[in-house]
């Protein structure tokens, strides 16, 4: 639970390098047993003169806020300047790379989609707010919760893990408070539904249901869905339900001693191979090799 491995992870599940490089900050064995990562700009930019390509994060969502110096953003392919007291807002899967003026100062706070999940509640509707990527103004209460979170995860002090979560969730909610406060509120019928596919998809992921289940259930037909999805997510509804579960799957692999059999049919598979085949196709690690690579174990 104390320590990540900080490197970049270059994953490549495909024989072919993909367009848009895919990095997991911590390692595909190292993402999870922490809350969270933290970074000053300074620390990884100055390494890449200042600058950082496109990329997108698998399974991890970020925030940054810069303190000093700015630059700009590029966030799925739209081109934003970034000034002091501003926060980038980068969701799970989105393409975002950085120009930063040389000696920016300000701080990177990841997050694990698995931690969101947690913390997340469909009702709520913050999930709709924070899948948009986006620059908004900062905050004087955003400020002292990102230094909060900073100081914790500098120190070992008993409890740490706890008071991160609590944190990152307040850091999380004053994020989406100021997503939704400059894009005038989600109160549109695609933001609604979009936000019930959400809950939906919390209640059934379980049952294996498919992207017509779902439309079904939203009165709606697949394709309409997908065109939902994409525009809150930039991804397809089959994505976003296999997305889940392979989340849940690695919580189960991580937090529990279940053999991997009985994870499968807890997920709803009937044959444990071929979820072990559907595990390592989405993450590029069979859910033994990924449970072995946590306890620091050969495979």
């Amino acid at each position: 639970m104390e320590a990540f491995a900080i490197v970049l992870y270059y994953s490549n599940m495909r024989s072919a390098a993909p367009a848009i490089r895919i990095y997991n900050l911590f390692g595909e064995s190292g993402d999870l047993p922490d809350v969270v990562h933290c970074e000053t700009i300074a620390s990884r930019s100055v390494l890449h003169d200042w600058t950082l390509a496109v990329h997108r994060h698998a399974r991890l969502h970020q925030v940054l806020l810069i303190e000093r110096g700015g630059g700009e953003a590029t966030l799925d392919g739209r081109v934003v300047p970034l000034k002091p007291m501003q926060v980038v807002n980068v969701p799970v899967g989105h393409v975002h790379g950085f120009r930063f003026v040389p000696d920016t100062q300000g701080w990177v706070l990841t997050i694990a989609a698995e931690i969101l999940d947690e913390a997340l509640l469909a009702a709520e509707g913050l999930r709709g707010a924070l899948a948009r990527s986006a620059v908004v103004r900062g905050t004087p209460q955003i400020r002292a919760t990102m230094k909060q979170i900073f100081a914790e995860h500098a120190a070992r002090d008993f409890g740490r893990a706890h008071v991160l979560r609590a944190l990152s969730s307040a850091m999380i909610g004053l994020v989406a408070r100021a997503l939704t406060s400059e894009s005038g509120g989600a109160g549109t019928v695609e933001s609604s539904l979009f936000r019930r596919f959400e809950a939906l998809l919390e209640q059934h992921h379980l049952e294996r249901w498919s992207v017509a289940d779902y439309a079904e259930a939203l009165a709606v037909t697949p394709t309409h869905l997908n065109r939902i999805t994409r525009a809150a997510t930039g991804d397809t509804a089959s994505h976003l339900i296999l997305n889940r579960l392979i989340r849940e799957a690695r919580r189960n692999l991580v937090y529990t001693n279940l053999p991997v059999s009985t994870i499968a049919y807890t997920l709803g598979f009937e044959d444990p191979a071929y979820f072990s085949r559907v595990y390592a196709a989405a993450t590029g690690v069979s859910p033994r090799a990924f449970r072995a690579q946590l306890h620091g174990e050969e495979t």
